[in-house]
């Protein structure tokens, strides 16, 4: 039934733990996961005893290929070992108080410590020790779940949940990756236990964030955390997003759920978590700059500018990191609409030069989310807006070759411009900068030494001229 019983590791597992007459198995997401076919390196051993000593013992009968950690604190053991990672507990039970996540621990039985998983389909087990070697335990009815696509708690999902509220987000982050219904019942205490949140770090709500957000459909799991109330309290600024609102009968769409599909169509073509972010977070703004104009209906005037000034204080607050990940995000949040434009009008050199400029190296992350922003229902303007893409990719790829501008370096650098002209560091080598640069980004001279010196001669004599 289990062909990993077959591997080397577990057949060491078995021989250890019957020299120390202890028994030994493997729980948790390693079982789950070869019922879902899904390739798994992590390995949970559960010891009715000292996990620390078992994995100690193996450690020693793998030798120098094994690498050992123990956490005596914890009560706990890892084992590295070629690609696999294996931790060692014993069993234990656990009782929480409400101020805080961290149960304390107990020996306990290996009932004890499936009781203490958070879902069914987690608390599988099966013995890799003596002569029930092979067994499967699933006392919960996990293979069922599996099977029905169900998340489920062993015991009463308010206790459990409200023991530990990160496990709220588990069941949504589970529920988006494997694309399984989370039980009635327990949909049902997420919702009345939200606001327990609260006594869980943000950083790891921001890990089962992402983990969500790295899913498949990761719109499945927004939609979960919209519904049970979840979102406005992790993340509010996207909350606000959702609603449709209704002037002299002129409305707007809803920018919540045109947000989630502009993510899945991101998701669908590229797995980078933080062009992902970029998506989620492109129309952030549009609540704070929602005007209505008479006769018109509503605008988002300034949502990409607005937008890219608020991620920072977004990421800052989800305890995101504030680095050139924040910056990338940043910066596609600000320039989201710029292909847009492009693909809306006649391309021109100049427009492409400029576009080119600002996204640098990120130009191709640009043009995939601005495509992905597509969510219109019309086929027509859909099969037009793309076939103007096209026309856009095509036309960057040729002023690249011809231009060079993508993470443009100026042909002249401020440091020679005030050798070239005796000057001191000041707002004419600024002007000049500013020209130079402006001038090749309008195709008035090429990306050249020659040309470019030529043209700050001229430039700077005409400058001089009006000093005067």
């Amino acid at each position: 039934m289990f062909e990993f019983l077959n591997q080397e590791i577990f057949q060491l597992v078995r021989r250890c733990a019957t020299e120390q007459q202890t028994d030994a198995y493997v729980i948790g997401g390693y079982v789950r996961d070869i019922f879902l076919n899904r390739p798994s390196k992590d390995i949970d051993i559960v010891t009715i005893g000292k996990g620390i000593d078992l994995a100690t013992r193996i450690h020693s009968a793998l030798g120098n290929e094994a690498h050992l950690n123990t956490f005596k604190n914890f009560g706990t053991a890892q084992v590295k070992f070629n690609d696999l990672e294996i931790e060692f507990v014993g069993a234990r039970k656990e009782s929480y108080n409400r101020q805080s996540r961290k149960p304390i621990v107990e020996d306990g039985t290996l009932e004890d410590d499936q009781n203490r998983r958070d879902f069914t389909i987690n608390a599988l087990a099966v013995c890799v020790s003596g002569q029930h070697y092979g067994q499967l335990l699933d006392p919960f009815g996990g293979i069922q779940d599996l099977e029905q696509k169900i998340i489920r708690t062993p015991l009463d999902p308010d206790i459990t949940y409200s023991d530990d509220p990160l496990r709220m987000m588990r069941a949504i982050r589970f529920a988006t990756q494997l694309q399984f219904t989370i039980e009635e019942k327990s949909l049902a205490a997420i919702s009345k236990n939200k606001e327990r949140l609260s006594i869980v770090s943000k950083e790891r709500i921001a890990d089962e964030l992402n983990k969500i957000i790295l899913s498949p459909t990761p719109s499945i799991g927004f939609k979960l955390l919209f519904d049970t109330g979840l979102l406005p309290l992790i993340f509010p600024d996207m909350a606000k997003l959702q609603g449709v609102e209704t002037i002299k009968g002129l409305s707007h769409k809803d920018n919540f759920y045109h947000t989630l599909e502009v993510l899945d169509n991101v998701a669908k073509k590229s797995n980078n978590l933080w062009l992902r972010w970029a998506a989620i977070l492109h129309d952030i703004a549009k609540p704070a700059t929602k005007r209505f104009e008479e006769g018109h209906g509503f605008t988002f005037h300034g949502h990409e500018d607005k937008g890219a000034r608020m991620v920072p204080k977004i990421f800052d607050a989800l305890k995101l990191p504030l680095n050139e990940k924040m910056k990338y995000v940043q910066k596609l949040v600000l320039l989201h609409l710029r292909p847009i434009v492009l693909a809306k009008t006649e391309v021109t050199d100049s427009a492409v030069r400029r576009v080119l400029f600002e996204a640098g190296e990120d130009i191709d992350d640009l043009m995939t989310l601005c495509e992905a922003d597509i969510t219109t229902k019309n086929p027509n303007k859909v099969k037009r807006y793309l076939a103007n893409f096209e026309v856009v990719r095509r036309k960057l790829v040729e002023i690249e070759t011809k231009d060079k501008i993508r993470n443009w370096q100026p042909p002249i650098s401020g440091e020679m411009i005030m050798q070239f002209y005796n000057l001191q560091p000041s707002k004419t080598v600024g002007i000049l900068k500013e020209a130079l640069k402006e001038a090749i980004l309008d195709g008035l001279i090429p990306n050249q030494f020659d040309e470019a010196k030529q043209f700050l001669d001229t430039t700077y004599q005409n400058l001089m001229e009006t000093k005067k």
